[in-house]
């Protein structure tokens, strides 16, 4: 918590000056945009939007809503210390209904400005939401370089194995031989698999949820959102609109969890036996978890280290500028 009669460069750089009753005001242009209690616990309600999610009735996107609401309240995440990014799909419109700083970017480009917006301000917690069509679509290239990198966020992913902003579209994650609008004679593709995918890119932290499972799924959210590196929670979250086939009942059927199995998350071997596992029974739960996690970019990037570079003075000095004319002359 931050203390009152403090003044402190939070977000983008921009200045919070403390105010009365415990109260921390967020100026931006002399128009306040958000503020941050610092004299009492965090609540589910101080990250609630004012805009109320308009997902169909039903869809298991307002799990994963409700869940990371919880999970930033219990890890006393301050509004004005978060960001979340998305791109673009029904679950792309979440950062418009959580109370932080939010960008509703483009789609399949939500990891490549969340990574410009994590290396220019490395105190933000910095979480990015979306879909299985926005990031394993046309989002896969930045998906896989952003794990190569190491860039140190987390990825939460509504996986519903159907495109249902455009109405009921074959995605990467559709079953081989599923029908939908984009596929009247099957699925004639072999599904994506996102988790194998991810261990060979060298992701340190691996995990698949359920929203049918909430509980199951905060853990999942809070130790991700902790650990020092890109984090992937894919998440089992069902379009009950235009997927008829991968419902809540068919997911309760199918899912189990694998710490009752005796699952080694420190194990990689295990982890990829895991990931491929696809059939009558689907694992759930962290899947690989670096025993050993290898620095973040921005701890190796030397013009990162100290202040983040919103905070860095901006501009050269003349015996700089002398410096470069020489260079490149």
């Amino acid at each position: 918590m931050l203390e009152n009669e403090q003044t402190s460069r939070l977000a983008y750089g921009f200045v919070c000056q403390s105010m009365e009753f415990g109260i921390i005001t967020l100026e931006i242009n002399h128009m306040t945009t958000l503020t941050a209690t610092t004299a009492r616990k965090l609540e589910v309600k101080d990250f609630k939007a004012d805009v109320p999610p308009d997902w169909c009735p039903g869809c298991g996107d307002f799990g994963v809503l409700n869940v990371l609401q919880k999970a930033c309240a219990e890890l006393e995440i301050q509004p004005h210390e978060l960001l979340v990014v998305s791109g673009i799909g029904c679950s792309s419109n979440l950062p418009g209904f959580f109370r932080s700083y939010g960008v509703h970017s483009l789609h399949g480009r939500a990891l490549a400005f969340a990574t410009g917006a994590k290396l220019a301000n490395h105190h933000l917690t910095v979480i990015v939401t979306g879909g299985d069509g926005d990031g394993y679509g046309i989002g896969l290239n930045h998906f896989i370089q952003a794990m190569r990198r190491n860039i140190n966020l987390t990825y939460i992913v509504m996986n519903n194995e159907i495109y249902g902003l455009t109405t009921g579209q074959v995605s990467p994650t559709s079953e081989h031989g599923m029908v939908t609008k984009s596929t009247p004679m099957g699925n004639l593709e072999q599904m994506l698999n996102p988790l194998a995918l991810a261990l060979a890119s060298g992701c340190g932290y691996i995990a698949r949820g359920f929203s049918g499972d909430p509980r199951h799924l905060q853990k999942l959210y809070m130790d991700g959102i902790q650990y020092p590196g890109f984090a992937l929670i894919d998440v089992f979250s069902p379009c009950v609109t235009f997927n008829k086939q991968n419902t809540y009942h068919w997911f309760r059927d199918h899912v189990y969890r694998l710490e009752d199995n005796g699952h080694d998350p420190t194990d990689f071997h295990a982890a990829l036996d895991r990931a491929i596992e696809w059939g009558a029974k689907i694992p759930i739960g962290l899947f690989y978890r670096n025993p050993n996690p290898r620095p973040s970019l921005d701890q190796l990037d030397p013009a990162l280290q100290g202040e983040p570079l919103v905070l860095k003075p901006r501009g050269l000095t003349a015996e700089q500028r002398r410096a470069l004319v020489e260079e490149f002359m």
